[in-house]
């Protein structure tokens, strides 16, 4: 069976990390029966902003709509921006236009020495976002402020249907986990979070056979430093899942070990959570395991025959990681982007899966 997949390099690391990415997928490819990519690499991004005046070209929109899955890199440069002072961002309206409310990110420990918690071992840290994404704060976004406003306000939305489709794709992640969701909201303070428990309520009688708990979005951020291991999946706002999902990944090694999947019901974009880091762009010391893990997020969501690709890649990421000495620069490696990324290629060839 072919797919294809469009790839967008983006900015920055994203290029570099890409690169690994394919040849993760490429390893992936030789391992798996009756299996192939196809690959398409499109240009979007600012880079592409600064070329020819946007970031999304139609046709590259048009070509991630018509393609199996699109493999992201990342986007954005600190200094360019829209008029009014925004970064340019086009990986989010690929989010809104294609309706990818599902913001998928898993947190993992691969090993103890990767965490700064004291004493914690792999199974304490394994857990999940859902982050709805085509509302909540980031809304307001695409908002004007009216030249000399002594003010300037940002709104939150959050309606019923997209709340629903959120809750029930958490859900159905924790069926195939550990059974256990925590809403995580502010319904002491806002309206709006009010109403989004309510219906988290709703759905949750869907699913009698999965345990719930309701925790502010403060007490999370400690609990997640005081008791990662009682997490499972994490449902939550846009705004709140963007900066959660940030302080996890801070717990297992940093934004390199961070993947994620932008999902709706008909298409899927994957990434690696972490920025276009121009600051280390061009050195190849960017770390490509996000977005290696990225790729096995997709290689999962794509179907049967490319699942066993997945695990694949998981079961070589746990491999290599089991050696504190196969780290890039960011946690205290030495290997550059292209070594840990050929170790983990070469893992992939080598392990197997029972």
């Amino acid at each position: 069976m072919k797919y294809r997949i469009v790839l967008l390099p983006g900015d920055g690391i994203g290029t570099e990390v890409m690169v690994e990415g394919v040849k993760i997928l490429q390893a992936v490819e030789s391992q798996l029966e009756e299996v192939q990519f196809e690959l398409t690499e499109l240009s979007a991004g600012a880079a592409e902003f600064l070329r020819c005046g946007d970031p999304l070209p139609k046709s590259v929109f048009d070509a991630c709509l018509a393609a199996d899955a699109v493999l992201l890199g990342a986007m954005g440069l600190p200094d360019v921006r829209w008029p009014d002072g925004r970064e340019i961002a086009p990986q989010l309206d690929l989010r809104e236009q294609l309706e990818l409310y599902c913001g998928l990110r898993p947190t993992r420990l691969f090993h103890p020495d990767d965490s700064p918690l004291k004493e914690r071992s792999p199974v304490d840290i394994d857990l999940a976002f859902v982050r709805e994404q085509t509302e909540g704060l980031f809304f307001s976004r695409k908002g004007q402020r009216s030249a000399g406003a002594e003010e300037a306000r940002d709104v939150l939305r959050i309606s019923r249907g997209a709340s629903e489709r959120l809750f029930r794709a958490a859900f159905r992640l924790a069926r195939r986990r550990r059974r256990h969701v925590t809403l995580v909201d502010k319904a002491n303070v806002l309206p709006s979070m009010v109403f989004f428990r309510e219906v988290f309520d709703e759905v949750a009688q869907e699913f009698a056979d999965v345990e719930t708990e309701r925790l502010y979005v403060d007490a999370t951020a400690l609990y997640l430093v005081q008791r990662p291991e009682t997490f499972d999946v994490l449902v939550t706002e846009n705004m709140f899942g963007d900066i959660l999902s940030d302080l996890a990944a801070g717990l297992v090694g940093g934004m390199g070990m961070a993947p994620s999947a932008d999902i709706g019901d008909d298409c899927a974009v994957f990434q690696p959570a972490h920025g276009s880091a121009p600051d280390i762009a061009g050195k190849g010391i960017a770390n490509p395991v996000a977005m290696i893990l990225s790729v096995a997020m997709m290689l999962d969501w794509l179907g049967e025959s490319t699942q066993h690709g997945g695990r694949l890649i998981e079961r070589a990421v746990t491999l290599v990681l089991a050696d504190p000495n196969n780290r890039t620069p960011d946690m205290g490696g030495s290997l550059s982007t292209t070594q840990l990324g050929d170790a983990l290629a070469a893992a992939v060839h080598d392990v197997s899966i029972d």
